[in-house]
């Protein structure tokens, strides 16, 4: 079955999973985790990528990037991916792929849904269990998102900056939509829509993404074709 094609925009933001090879740990050591960090950045600098969100997993990534032009996403994936693989080969005395073949992505109305997908990146270590509160994880952009200020080369989304005036009113605003309960279809259709490639938004940006690339995205009609008469 020939791969779907993937495509980002630029300067509409991206919710992007990267995930282990069947599953497996990408991070053994603290220092893993720095190191894959600083290579991030260096090739979000070199390949045009404003990176807003972040979450380091054991086993996986996600990230939330607004792109420059079309190829700065992938570009830059690629980036952080030989390097980091060639590190840990060397450092552990492996060899053979790290990655679960290609990654995942998918485009995001930032009006609608980008506040929904940096809780959702953000609480990840919640929902799996190994911390009560995301402030308690160290691996991830909550602690500049709640606080506003932004080291480490993340930026603040407009979506974010328009929360509030002030750095300290900007993060009460987002501390507080952390503990607020997602939406039960949220979360459904935010996982569809990284497993499908669609676009993460209502059905009027899905149509104004499809008539800006002319042709159909995302998710179609599963099954066997109708038998003709």
């Amino acid at each position: 079955m020939p791969r779907k094609p993937r495509f980002y925009l630029p300067d509409i933001p991206a919710h992007v999973v990267q995930r282990g090879n069947a599953r497996q740990a990408v991070f053994y050591k603290p220092e893993d985790y720095s190191i894959y960090l600083n290579w991030l950045h260096e090739g979000a600098r070199k390949y045009g990528c404003h990176l807003h969100a972040f979450v380091l997993m054991t086993n996986h990534v996600h990230l939330l990037l607004t792109p420059t032009t079309p190829e700065s996403i992938s570009l830059t994936i690629q980036h952080v991916g030989r390097k980091y693989v060639s590190y840990v080969n060397r450092r552990y005395d492996r060899s053979g792929t790290l990655w679960e073949g290609r990654h995942k992505g998918s485009i995001i109305s930032s009006d609608e849904y980008l506040l929904c997908c940096m809780r959702y990146i953000e609480l990840n270590p919640v929902r799996a269990g190994m911390v009560e509160h995301p402030a308690e994880y160290r691996w991830s952009s909550y602690h500049q998102n709640a606080s506003g200020n932004f080291l480490n080369n993340l930026h603040p989304h407009p979506t974010y900056l328009s929360l509030g005036k002030s750095q300290s009113e900007r993060a009460m605003v987002y501390q507080e939509l952390i503990q607020s309960s997602f939406h039960p279809n949220q979360l459904l259709q935010l996982r569809t829509c990284l497993q499908t490639g669609t676009p993460l938004g209502n059905q009027r940006f899905r149509n104004q993404i499809e008539t800006l690339l002319g042709r159909q995205i995302g998710q179609t009609r599963q099954g066997r074709p109708a038998k003709k008469e």
